[in-house]
């Protein structure tokens, strides 16, 4: 066993396997159980970290305009950047951490679900080679979930077509990630308005591929899930479907008041 299967990934697919046992063998239900967990869990780290790239995102513009003012002095661009987000309170550094724990643990749960859905017959002896004794699995570990089998893609093959169609919860992956993506949008284009007033092309840039962004996140999913189990397609659905609230209640609908806030049940950060 290596040392990142015993610091990561064995203690995560324990977790899973409490779940499994909670929701009497249920895989489907252990894995939605699961990640709900997970993301309370960090709650802490990732709230924080929304409210800073939210701040970034608004600020922005008038770091693009600095960029393209002193663009032939680094260390006066370097000053100039220090005194603006000393003025408008911000840390650039405040959302970093938390970021490199979430894709820390993002890896780990990935390799969790790699290691119990890689089929043929053996998951069960996959499992318990990290599972704790008292969480091992005993007979097959059942897959079937609606009508999902885990731990194959949730693709639907029509006769006739060269390659099969995306099913239910793949599609729905791919909805809620452009969703997400969709949200930033009025901040996207009140950012691309600015950009075009300015004289510089590097604000420009930025603001087109954010645009992109927002189209190109959904289809990976999309292509990506073709070649995934399904049970890791039903991860990532819950994951973006939880992430994706909790920017709304965040930052609201393109980075604008969240609702929560105008009727008084959060109060404004900013």
């Amino acid at each position: 066993m290596s040392l990142l299967e015993t610091i990561f990934v064995q203690p995560l697919l324990n977790g899973l396997l409490v779940f499994y046992h909670l929701f009497a063998n249920n895989l489907g239900l252990s894995v939605i159980g699961f990640t709900v967990f997970i993301r309370l869990a960090l709650v802490p780290l990732t709230t924080p970290s929304m409210r800073s790239m939210h701040k970034m995102r608004e600020l922005a513009p008038e770091l693009s305009k600095l960029k393209e003012k002193h663009k032939k002095d680094k260390t006066r661009l370097m000053q100039a950047q220090a005194d603006f987000y000393k003025k408008k309170g911000v840390n650039p550094m405040a959302g970093c951490l938390p970021q490199i724990v979430q894709l820390v643990i993002l890896i780990a749960l990935f390799q969790v679900f790699i290691q119990m859905l890689s089929g043929n017959g053996e998951i069960a002896q996959k499992i318990n080679r990290l599972a704790y004794p008292p969480l091992q699995v005993e007979g097959v570990v059942n897959t079937k979930f609606v009508y999902l089998d885990l731990a194959r893609p949730d693709t639907i093959p029509v006769e006739g077509l060269p390659i099969p169609l995306p099913g239910p919860f793949l599609i729905a992956a791919a909805l809620v990630q452009f969703l997400s993506s969709k949200m930033m949008a009025p901040m996207v284009a009140q950012q691309k308005k600015k950009a075009a007033k300015t004289k510089g092309q590097l604000d420009d840039i930025m603001a087109s591929t954010q645009q992109q962004m927002i189209y190109l996140f959904p289809l990976l999913t999309l292509v990506i899930g073709f070649t995934f189990a399904s049970g890791l397609v039903l991860y990532w659905f819950i994951f973006s479907l939880f992430q994706g609230v909790q920017q709304y209640f965040v930052s609201g609908w393109g980075g604008l008041t969240p609702w929560v806030t105008k009727i008084g049940l959060v109060k404004s950060n900013g």
